[in-house]
């Protein structure tokens, strides 16, 4: 008789709080509404926005925490990213922390790339998807006007594509940035049906 080996438990998603992922292309506006939403959630102790480590230099419309390449690498090696990824040859990471406010249950809000859904969806319990993007003319002329001097080629930018759209809710940010705040603070609250574009 042949005896079969055990199978490894697999190991459990952590949760149950919820992760609301915010993705988009360069110039989207992520950072803006991102920034009104996390003003409005001020004294909210059941909702915490995710700083990112970056390797580029700083930005005064993002919250980021800088780091050298080399130091980057010693913080993966170390495990202390919860997610990270590479883009336009910069490094970004999201810092383990959050998993004890996932476990606390809490709603942890967060600016990533698409490349790190996929592997999000398998270590969180809980994963929504928010796709802030604009029309390709609105994405050129907002990455023109940022002239941020770490920045890719806009045309780098603007031609990247990462895989197929995950999203389980769009924003199309053409409007009042107050207004799509608004329509991103009701995903975070968890107020939003899953799967509406929430475009005006």
């Amino acid at each position: 008789m042949t005896e079969l080996a055990p199978i490894a438990p697999q190991p459990s998603r952590i949760g149950p709080g919820r992760l609301v992922l915010v993705v988009g292309p360069s110039g989207a506006g992520k950072d803006t509404l991102l920034g009104l939403a996390k003003i409005a959630c001020l004294g909210e102790s059941d909702v915490a926005f995710a700083r990112r480590v970056v390797t580029r230099e700083p930005s005064p419309a993002e919250d980021n925490l800088q780091s050298t390449p080399e130091a980057f690498r010693a913080m993966i090696a170390a495990n202390e990213f919860a997610l990270h990824w590479q883009a336009h040859s910069h490094s970004y990471g999201v810092l383990r922390a959050i998993d004890n406010d996932i476990r606390a249950g809490r709603t942890v809000v967060a600016n990533v790339s698409r490349t790190v859904i996929g592997e999000a969806r398998r270590t969180y319990d809980n994963v929504d998807v928010v796709m802030i993007t604009a029309p390709p003319d609105v994405l050129a002329r907002r990455i023109a006007l940022r002239a941020r001097t770490s920045d890719a080629m806009s045309s780098d930018r603007l031609g990247r594509i990462v895989g197929e759209n995950l999203a389980d809710f769009t924003i199309m940010n053409v409007a009042s940035p107050e207004d799509h705040a608004r329509e991103l603070l009701a995903i975070i609250r968890n107020t939003q049906v899953a799967g509406r574009s929430v475009a005006r």
